[in-house]
């Protein structure tokens, strides 16, 4: 005799149902595809309309021409290295700040703390956080960080500095890398835990060499999609002061001077160059837009490749 193979899912699932064929699924199913492709076809017009703007840019000028150029009230020579420069040091403060503090926050609440009404309520206010409009948080920023710490972060410019802006953005995603963290380490099988204090290890040695390299897969990959959202944030930039005009820094400025001076971002350019009359900027506005997806894609890549590693690795 020859065996056959039977598929048992299939089975189970036909008995289960019956001779009745799930409509109302099927509906369902088609109606999620039709969701899918209308917002796929938004995204695919919209980012046809931005390519097809910066033609002009790309025709006239070199990719190094316009990304190294200085801001500039001239569409001719106008670029953004003032603004990709100031985009790239806000995250810095953003990675400094937001991701050590939110992870260990996590690890914290997730592994340390007693499940009680405080740490339940802690949760819930960092997660009712999460969903605060990031305007809330500029304006948190410009009551803080420019009026209280004015004297600190930006006595020069009266506290609309560098500092202000990335210290506002660091707030603005640490609820989110908190989330995600604690949704990582969470995920992580409680078995790994009990086998490891089975052996003798003590709660830091389990969570160090157990817990947290399960986990960091997840971990990366929120805390990098929580760096592209303060990526292309602009209204708490244009509250603890972003620059929305063009500006030149001095020659002898110490690299404390510009961290305490006047800044501006990609996401404030946008916001600036789009409500200018002229109609050269309109194509830069979109030359300015393709890159910052392109910044931003190779952060998501970053985050991918991350995942992917550490997946293998664990």
């Amino acid at each position: 005799m020859v065996a056959t193979s039977v598929d048992v899912p299939a089975v189970v699932s036909q008995s289960l149902i019956g001779k009745r064929r799930d409509l109302k699924g099927a509906v369902f199913s088609w109606l999620l595809l039709f969701a899918l492709f209308l917002s796929m076809l938004v995204l695919a017009v919209l980012l046809w309309d931005v390519i097809t703007d910066s033609f002009p840019v790309w025709a006239q000028r070199s990719v190094g021409s316009f990304v190294t150029s200085q801001l500039s009230a001239n569409p001719d020579v106008a670029g953004i290295w003032q603004a990709l420069y100031g985009s790239l040091l806000l995250m810095v403060f953003v990675i400094a700040f937001a991701i050590p503090t939110g992870v260990a926050s996590a690890i914290y609440l997730e592994e340390y703390a007693v499940d009680n009404r405080f740490s339940r309520m802690v949760n819930a206010a960092i997660r009712n956080l999460a969903g605060v409009p990031s305007i809330v948080y500029g304006i948190l920023g410009l009551a803080i960080f420019v009026k209280l710490l004015g004297p600190v972060t930006g006595p020069a410019v009266e506290g609309r500095s560098l500092i202000a802006g990335g210290l506002t953005l660091a707030v603005l995603v640490l609820p989110i890398v908190i989330i995600t963290t604690a949704e990582a380490l969470r995920a992580v099988p409680n078995s790994i835990r009990e086998g490891a204090v089975g052996v003798g290890a003590t709660p830091f040695q389990t969570i160090r060499h157990h817990v947290l390299p399960v986990a960091a897969p997840g971990i990366l990959t929120g805390t990098i999609l929580s760096i592209a959202r303060a990526f292309g944030e602009a209204a708490p930039l244009l509250l603890v002061g972003g620059i929305t005009t063009f500006f030149q820094a001095g020659a002898d400025s110490t690299f404390l001077d510009v961290l305490q001076g006047r800044f501006s971002a990609m996401p404030v350019l946008v916001f600036s160059w789009a409500r200018l009359p002229q109609e050269g900027f309109r194509a830069l506005t979109a030359a300015l837009i393709v890159v910052m997806l392109v910044v931003l894609l190779l952060i998501n890549f970053t985050a991918i490749y991350l995942r992917n590693r550490y997946e293998k690795t664990v």
